[in-house]
């Protein structure tokens, strides 16, 4: 049976595919135009992809078709508080307790504003994501439900393999995050880390064989250690060099492994200026950077601009990139603009594609 755009578009959400949600839901725009629960949800996932200028346009629509709808309130509750207003924020709250007085999230916000209100710590929260708790609840990620009970079923299983065979010993790459030890490098391929023959292959860096070994090892360590930049730099100078074709596949399964970080926890974020002296080194690794954009080109489903990279106060400029995102955000360019995203190269260019963006309302 088919289902609506709106309950395609929440499933979306719960999943945190927020660009695709709203692609889903602006494809309606026609059939919707009068149904509050259309434009309260646009809302929610431009807020949660980071396009609070949109956001609050909707929520705006929302509001002259149902004014105490207790999502939407939270939802322009949480742009103000995001802004810094307090004032402003603590009217939407109070108005969400009068139409439900148990609200969690309301309450708590509340607590959070007496407590921590000062613009310092709501900046370092909508800088780290933690803000995030205080926005309108989008339910909970079925993926990690799967996941939760995939690992279930794997441990259970990995235990008793493990008492199956107790008394034996094994050693294991293993770490706080997962078990590498099928991709460990044996004897064999650390003895013949090399590619012998070159003929076929263009090699950015020719590295010795200890140097190969040594590169690998890095980055399952710096994947233990969730530093997945680090780890995919070590994976990029693999990649692009003289080794042997069984630690090149054995450093793409690993690639398969790092996951897409957020504001709050990525560990490392190279300079502009670093990768610029070897962009290939730095592919597919994520980056915040600060600046301004310029030469605007958007869309119903993109937006491109020109990043210019350290001139967020005007006075440096480190570089210039073009930035594109896959969905519909708002940036003012005449105000500073920090990006979270991935280099990628697109017609031998390098480019950052866009995943969010945080831009501060007091400049």
């Amino acid at each position: 049976m088919a289902k609506d755009i709106l309950h395609q578009a929440r499933k979306e959400m719960a999943r945190r595919h927020f660009g695709q949600a709203i692609k889903i839901l602006e494809s309606g725009a026609e059939i919707y135009q009068e149904n509050a629960d259309y434009y309260i949800l646009l809302g929610t996932a431009c807020l949660y992809a980071g396009d609070v200028g949109t956001s609050y346009a909707y929520y705006q629509k929302a509001r002259k078709i149902n004014l105490t709808n207790v999502t939407l309130l939270l939802g322009q509750a949480a742009i103000f508080l995001r802004r810094g207003d307090t004032e402003k924020a603590i009217n939407y709250y109070i108005e969400v307790l009068e139409n439900e007085p148990g609200n969690k999230t309301a309450r708590d916000a509340m607590e959070f504003i007496r407590v921590h209100g000062d613009y310092t710590t709501i900046c370092r929260w909508v800088d780290t994501g933690r803000i995030e708790q205080f926005f309108p609840k989008i339910g909970v990620n079925p993926d990690k439900i799967l996941y939760g009970t995939v690992l279930a079923v794997f441990c259970i299983a990995g235990s008793l393999f493990a008492l199956s065979f107790a008394g034996r010993k094994t050693k294991n790459i293993t770490g706080p995050r997962m078990d590498l030890s099928s991709i460990q490098l044996t004897q064999e391929e650390k003895t013949n880390s090399q590619n012998k023959d070159l003929s076929s292959v263009t090699c950015h860096y020719i590295l010795s064989e200890k140097e190969i070994t040594s590169s690998y090892e890095k980055a399952l360590k710096y994947f233990q250690e969730n530093d997945d930049n680090h780890a995919q730099i070590e994976i990029n100078r693999i990649l692009n060099s003289n080794a042997s074709l069984p630690i090149r596949q054995k450093a793409n399964i690993l690639m398969g492994y790092l996951s897409v970080p957020g504001f709050d926890n990525l560990i490392y974020s190279p300079d502009f200026k670093v990768v610029e002296k070897d962009p290939d080194l730095y592919l597919d690794c994520y980056v915040i950077w600060s600046g301004r954009v310029s030469d605007v080109i958007e869309s119903e489903s993109s937006y491109e601009a020109r990043f210019l990279i350290g001139y967020d106060t005007m006075k440096n400029l480190d570089g210039i990139i073009t930035v594109k995102f896959s969905s519909k955000i708002f940036i003012e360019s005449d105000k500073p603009v920090k990006i979270l995203g991935k280099l990628i190269k697109e017609d031998g260019n390098l480019i950052l594609s866009g995943r969010s963006v945080y831009q501060s309302v007091n400049f």
